[in-house]
């Protein structure tokens, strides 16, 4: 008797044919096509949810918008919106006189704006609002800081670096003088 391995060899090519025809056959290949069709309805060959609402039945934009994580009942959405009010604020002092801006107030605008607009694209849910009006936040800045800058430069004979120690030592004196009024409010207590 031969080996099992030589007839299975010698059978192989008939179990192949009788394979290839059941799945190759129109009549196979019909009747599953038409049984697919019919668990999807009319949403195409592509469709592709398993939650789908049912027929004729959308979700609109609103009904979106409220169940989303960064939507309308979500910090995420009212944030960036009252921040909003922060750079319309700073847009607006661009008719202000220049004598009359602030150096560290606008370098603490510029800071705040560039550096959370990067916050805004890690944290998770990503909120795209938020960095876009953080970075109008910082570009508003910028371009006050600036005009600051070349006034001193141009009106008081001062570099932009010593402008910018000037800075630093009046936030040391603010800074030394809130910890004295701290202390002296605790010891009185």
């Amino acid at each position: 008797m031969p080996p099992t391995s030589t007839l299975f060899r010698a059978a192989r090519p008939a179990f192949q044919a009788q394979r290839n025809t059941f799945f190759t056959s129109q009549v196979t290949r019909t009747r599953f096509q038409g049984q697919f069709r019919q668990k999807l309805g009319s949403y195409g060959k592509r469709w592709q949810s398993t939650a789908a609402p049912t027929a004729g039945q959308q979700i609109g934009w609103f009904k979106r918008m409220w169940d989303s994580p960064i939507g309308l009942k979500t910090v995420h959405f009212w944030a960036p919106v009252m921040k909003w009010a922060l750079v319309l604020a700073g847009v607006a002092d661009f008719a202000r006189p220049v004598e009359k801006l602030s150096l560290t107030q606008n370098a603490a605008l510029t800071a705040t704006g560039l550096i959370w607009t990067r916050w805004c694209l890690i944290i998770k849910p990503r909120n795209i609002l938020l960095a876009s009006v953080n970075f109008c936040l910082g570009i508003v800045g910028v371009v006050q800081v600036s005009r600051i800058l070349v006034y001193n430069a141009s009106h008081k004979g001062h570099s932009t670096g010593e402008q910018l120690e000037e800075v630093k030592e009046s936030v040391v004196d603010t800074a030394k003088g809130v910890k004295k009024d701290v202390i002296d409010t605790v010891k009185s207590t």
